[in-house]
């Protein structure tokens, strides 16, 4: 009978450790479930972005009957070149894990990061600590470590059976016996399965702007970084390692589902709730855009109320049901967003499912009237699909800045940033950096990138290379074929989302870590619009549309000559025929 101990490994990259982790985070969560691991830390270099694709891959596995409980940690390069990985103990800990990464991303350029000098200065104490050295003597970190994460902190021990393995174990044994630090198994993960090495190679020749062929001790001395089975992993680690694996796992408790996000609430004036609030301002708007209707056609559709009996009864269907999911304050700030756009002449206008809420309408962040149409208002937001609300208002393009503008104002920017975009590599570009990666001249690079679309299948691709006097049985061509499939999807590097902004009533550092945007004045979270999805975090569109800054040069032009007014009286006089 196999010998397969309990396992958990606590020191997987991604391919959200850009260029250099060769697995997307869900293979690495199917795949450790698959093996049998109790546990699997996501641990990318200064980065949680991919940590929620984890936690989804680790709820299909839980349906499927294999369980296992995702960590999400972090790893930084000290100045010795050594690898720290932090994991939470509980949510204090996961939230000064997001603010040392905010931090580090914060205080250097973009695609960086920068860890407080000469050792961290923040608070760490509920953050476990694996640290996995180079290998070279190195006692002052050693010591450090073990005084900064007093029984916190271990020794990540690997294992690449390569000739000098038993050497430098022991050299490491030697090191941890002297600063007292305990030892455990680990992987240093880099890829789910061993047959992701050459892709590894090849991005890791990219990353470096070489050939494979020219990487050298650059390239990984063996295929070894991947999850590996638990009885080849027993007879390679001593039982207590990996056991002690396996009690670093159990006391980290936090979970991401238990990350606690709320809208922020200061656009409620004193003494009064977000729901009295809504209703008082949903008043006012019936009143606005009702009222002298109701006066001047009586009955027509409406009673004494300004509306209809049908009109009321779905506002209040409305409003209760936002209340009951705790979106007040969503749709308040909103609003607040709107009202600034409309005082300061800047026009707006709200689109998409939300022209289906009678609320939106008052409010006047959409111009549907649900008097006149039918609504449906589970199109925007409804119990049995329990996904957060999604409003999104257009600006004028030109003007849009002074709205973004206004929001890290009145928010601050510890408080309000940009959703990510996920850049990722599609055929083109992956046809590129490969070709560049194999050796193909820059000639035949260009040539097979610019024959190829981003909608091309597999097999479309392989004809459109025929066609352009490749052989596809080529060993070169070969490779390079597979390897664009496989890195077809890669995450490249984050951008902004077109203007999905993400608000919350304490720091966002807390729940997610905040960088630089390559654009001046602007900070992205490390997460997209699906991760936000799958915690129930609200974002706020606030987009550009060119058409409205083209309108509001026609309104200027024609209040420049006779008023908009005179236009539509002169219609009017033309149209009548008595």
């Amino acid at each position: 009978m196999l010998n397969e101990p309990d396992y958990a490994e606590l020191t997987c990259i991604s391919n959200f450790t850009f260029l250099t982790g060769a697995s997307h985070p869900q293979e690495l969560v199917a795949h450790a479930a698959g093996l049998g691991y109790s546990a699997i830390a996501i641990c990318d270099e200064c980065s949680m972005a991919g940590v929620v694709r984890g936690l989804e891959e680790a709820r299909r596995c839980a349906e499927r009957g294999l369980s296992i409980q995702l960590i999400p940690g972090s790893s930084f390069r000290l100045e010795n070149g050594s690898r720290l990985v932090l994991l939470p103990m509980n949510q204090a800990g996961y939230t000064q894990i997001c603010t040392l990464v905010t931090r580090g991303r914060r205080d250097a350029p973009k695609g960086e990061y920068a860890l407080p000098n000469p050792r961290f200065e923040r608070n760490l104490d509920d953050c476990l600590a694996l640290w996995l050295p180079t290998g070279e003597d190195d006692l002052l970190t050693a010591h450090w470590l073990s005084s900064y994460f007093p029984g916190r902190c271990w020794m990540g021990l690997t294992r690449s059976l390569g000739p000098d393995d038993a050497r430098r174990t022991a050299r490491l044994l030697g090191m941890a016996q002297d600063a007292d630090l305990p030892l455990t198994a680990c992987g240093d993960v880099q890829m789910h399965t061993r047959s992701r090495r050459m892709l590894h190679d090849v991005l890791a020749a990219i990353r470096h702007g070489c050939p494979v062929s020219e990487l050298g001790y650059r390239a990984l001395p063996s295929g070894e970084r991947h999850l590996r089975s638990r009885a080849l992993l027993a007879e390679l680690f001593e039982p207590e390692w990996l056991a002690e694996s396996v009690a670093i796992a159990r006391r980290c408790t936090f979970r991401l589902d238990e990350l606690n996000y709320r809208y922020p609430r200061e656009v409620v004036p004193d003494g009064k709730t977000p729901s009295q609030y809504l209703r008082e301002l949903v008043e006012a708007g019936i009143v606005e855009r009702w009222g002298n209707r109701g006066q001047n056609q009586g009955r027509q559709g409406f009673g004494p109320d300004p509306i209809s009996k049908e009109l009321r009864a779905q506002i209040e269907k409305e409003l209760v049901l936002i209340g009951e999911m705790d979106y007040e304050s969503y749709f308040l700030t909103v609003y607040d967003i709107v009202r600034f756009a409309r005082d300061r002449g800047i026009l707006c206008q709200g689109r998409g499912s939300a022209a289906n809420s009678a609320v939106c309408f008052c409010l006047g962040i959409t111009e549907v009237d649900p008097a006149r149409m039918n609504m449906l208002f589970e199109r925007f937001i409804s119990r049995e699909r329990d996904e957060p609300p999604d409003i999104d208002v257009d600006f004028e393009h030109e003007r849009r800045e002074e709205v973004i503008q206004y929001i890290y104002r009145k928010y601050g920017r510890d408080r309000a940033a940009l959703a990510a975009t996920v850049i990722t590599y599609r055929h083109r570009s992956a046809i590129r950096d490969v070709g560049k990666a194999l050796g193909f001249s820059l000639a035949q690079v260009d040539v097979l990138a610019r024959n190829v679309a981003w909608w091309d299948q597999p097999e479309s691709v392989e004809q459109r290379i025929r066609e352009q006097g490749f052989r596809p049985d080529n060993l070169k061509v070969r490779q390079l074929l597979h390897l664009v499939q496989a890195l077809v999807g890669f995450p490249r590097h984050l951008s902004q989302h077109v203007g999905g902004f993400v608000i919350s009533e304490g720091p966002l550092a807390s729940l997610v870590p905040v960088e630089n945007a390559a654009m001046k004045d602007r900070t992205i979270i490390q997460w997209d619009k699906e991760d936000l999805e799958t915690l129930g975090m609200l974002k706020v569109d606030c987009l550009a549309l060119g058409m409205l800054s083209a309108i509001h040069r026609c309104l200027d032009l024609l209040n420049g000559v006779n008023g908009v007014g005179s236009l539509f009286a002169e219609e009017k006089s033309g149209l009548d025929l008595n």
